[in-house]
């Protein structure tokens, strides 16, 4: 009896939380770690009680219809789920941050944000405390260890058009060490037949598009309505400094931004900076928004365990950017500066910027400047 229970034991499959987001990528991720052996348990955050947040169901995540279907899944799968309460740090960590950012001048990634501080932090924690070694998510990228080094590394998922490497530069080498991305090495069209071939109720379910807390776009009035502020107009001021028009309160535009100035100008103009203290918004031509230079902090290195000297690399200041060749260089503890070989159009102050080289992450952090 007792050989028997250590064989039961030493055969005992590995635990694996699926982060289902009620999207056919998720699902399918789900049904990969099943049909691989892992004994799965799916969960689904709540990450707001507003009801009104997720009526389009099919563009946002974590929606109650995104509930719905995750859990329809689950019980197709025939495995348990369970829905996990993370709206109390949703607003604190992600939302509250979202309008710092923006009120400070930056532009704000709170995707990344959500895989740092919810996916990857409050989900593998949960995991452990459940006996589950693994978190898996419908992410279209690899993880991998390095034989050599021991280091494990995150690579580019193999559907170039799909890839969601850049939002996940943040992944320490713990996590990476318990996450899971069964999707890194599938094309889109390849995910969805299989959902099809499982009749799962979400294969042909758009993808989300849109900030979840925000799925009108409006996130200027989502701010007001939050805070309870009133952001107010101020002028729009040309190169020179001088005033050319009157805007509808600073944090509504963005760096690069062309459309909806309403100022007639005789040439287009684009938003080149914005004074938050003096509210302020400089517009320009379209040539004033290049940079060669640009600043990080709060910087995660992942294929190396710091930067010691000059690398050469590849980086991406937006998520779906051509990646572009650049040097990087030590810049202080959890700080890097990075010179682009040829000017960047528009780098904006709290966007990611991520470093590659080939389809490996070297690592990434937070724009804090340009020059």
């Amino acid at each position: 009896m007792r050989d028997d229970m250590t064989e039961a034991q030493n055969t005992k499959r590995p635990g694996a939380l699926i982060a289902m987001s009620g999207g056919v990528d998720s699902s399918v991720a789900a049904w990969l770690m099943q049909q691989a052996g892992y004994d799965c348990t799916g969960i689904t955050m709540r990450l707001t009680r507003n009801e009104t947040l997720g009526q389009s169901g099919f563009h946002t995540c974590c929606s109650e219809k995104d509930i719905e279907d995750a859990a329809e899944v689950a019980f197709a799968m025939d495995i348990p789920y369970e829905v996990l309460d993370f709206t109390a740090d949703f607003r604190e960590k992600i939302i509250e941050k979202f309008i710092r950012v923006y009120e400070m001048g930056g532009t704000p990634n709170p995707c990344i944000d959500c895989n740092r501080y919810m996916k990857f932090d409050h989900l593998l924690r949960w995991a452990e405390s459940h006996g589950m070694e693994y978190v898996v998510t419908g992410h279209y990228a690899r993880v991998e260890q390095d034989e050599a080094t021991g280091r494990w590394l995150l690579k580019k998922g193999l559907d170039e058009g799909k890839d969601q490497s850049y939002v996940l530069y943040n992944l320490t080498q713990e996590q990476l060490a318990h996450v899971r991305l069964p999707l890194g090495g599938l094309h889109k069209a390849e995910v969805r037949e299989i959902a099809e071939k499982q009749h799962f109720i979400n294969a042909r379910k758009h993808d989300s598009q849109d900030i979840c807390f925000v799925p009108d776009g409006d996130y200027a009035r989502f701010m007001e309505d939050f805070t309870g502020k009133h952001y107010p107009a101020g002028d729009f001021l040309d190169e020179n400094g001088k005033k050319v028009g009157t805007h509808n309160g600073a944090v509504r535009y963005t760096i690069g931004q062309r459309k909806g100035l309403g100022l007639a100008m005789g040439a287009p103009v684009y938003v080149c900076a914005k004074d938050m203290q003096a509210n302020t918004v400089t517009v320009g031509p379209e040539e004033n928004l290049f940079d060669r230079i640009v600043y990080a902090d709060e910087v995660n290195w992942i294929a190396i365990p710091e930067l010691t000297a000059p690398l050469r690399v590849t980086a991406r200041t937006r998520y779906h950017q051509t990646e572009q060749a650049a040097t990087v260089y030590p810049a202080g503890e959890g700080q890097f500066r990075l010179e682009f070989d040829q000017p960047q159009r528009a780098p904006t102050p709290g966007q990611a910027v991520v470093l590659y080289q080939g389809d490996v992450v070297l690592g990434g952090g937070t724009i804090v400047a340009v020059e």
